[in-house]
């Protein structure tokens, strides 16, 4: 299957990596490479973070991991079922205090939010899709996953190559053909003082 292409309608030139990153619901069951797992995670590695705390954990399985797979997929509302076919699942979680002094990190989500934004923008040169989704069981995870409370659950990530859009659902069909659209920046961005 050739990679799907739905480039962003940037307004002003940015990155070739940020327009074709997209959020697609079809995947395929096909195999992820472990070599192109590691690199996804490496790519979320070097995202920047506060005092450099790197406040972001991962748990992860992919379809040749039967037991931690379910225990995944068993977070996904059902609204979200269709991320059952990308073949690597991940959830992220956020430290909730710095290391280094036990203090409150207010920015561990920002910064989680930033790795896993790095993560799905190397997806494309490897020939991978990504979708992350807040829709699963955000007061499950921890438990379920063996991650302790100190951390908080951040997303869930649905990751593999892509797949077929009509076998989605006629609804999420409709979704996966739709145009991509963002606000304008006169909407969100202001110089000197929020207007």
């Amino acid at each position: 299957m050739d990679y799907p292409r739905n480039p962003a309608p940037a307004d002003f030139p940015i990155l070739a990596a940020l327009t074709d990153r997209w959020s697609p619901l079809a995947f395929s069951g096909r195999p992820v490479e472990e070599e192109k797992i590691a690199t996804l995670f490496e790519a979320a590695r070097w995202a920047p973070s506060s005092y450099n705390e790197q406040p972001w954990r991962y748990v992860y399985a992919t379809k040749s991991d039967a037991e931690a797979r379910a225990r995944l997929e068993s977070l996904l509302l059902p609204g979200n079922a269709w991320a059952g076919n990308a073949f690597v699942l991940v959830v992220s979680f956020a430290k909730k205090t710095f290391t280094y002094n036990g203090k409150e990190n207010r920015h561990a989500l920002h910064d989680t939010g930033a790795a896993s934004a790095y993560l799905a923008a190397q997806c494309p040169s490897l020939g991978l899709v990504a979708h992350q989704m807040a829709g699963f069981n955000v007061e499950e995870a921890n438990a379920l996953l063996g991650v302790s409370a100190d951390f908080v659950a951040g997303s869930m990530i649905a990751v593999g190559y892509p797949g077929d859009p009509k076998q989605l659902d006629p609804n999420l069909q409709e979704r996966e053909k739709a145009a991509r659209v963002r606000k304008p920046q006169k909407e969100f961005v202001f110089r000197g003082k929020y207007q």
